[in-house]
């Protein structure tokens, strides 16, 4: 059983951008939206040295609302939250499985006797 605030090693390199580079859970959620990667944030964050582009928050921000037409994302809770809730439901699930399977298998034992 993983401690408390376990986050799989898939989840962290957008925690630790969303470290590095200021952005908010909802800019999070969105680039994960858009697919974007957040190892190559560094090439599209580099707003002071080619002063053309955007911040990154606000790039990620215009291409959210480009594609899909909203300004926010229908879920922006952090990462770390969403992986307590997803564990909570897994561990509330394996209970309730290995309880129905424990009154299943006294019931079948009965069956066959």
């Amino acid at each position: 059983m993983p401690k408390a605030g376990f986050v799989p090693a898939k989840l962290k390199p957008w925690i630790d951008a969303r470290q590095r580079y200021h952005l908010s859970h909802a800019q999070v959620q969105m680039a994960r939206e858009l697919g974007m990667n957040p190892n190559k944030f560094g090439g599209i964050a580099n707003h002071r040295q080619e002063p053309w582009k955007l911040p990154l928050a606000q790039f990620i921000e215009e291409c959210f609302q480009k594609r899909f037409d909203r300004k926010q994302p229908l879920d922006g809770r952090s990462i770390e939250e969403k992986e307590a809730e997803r564990c909570a439901r897994k561990h509330a699930s394996q209970a309730e499985r290995a309880g129905s399977a424990m009154h299943t298998a006294g019931g079948r034992d009965k069956a066959r006797t």
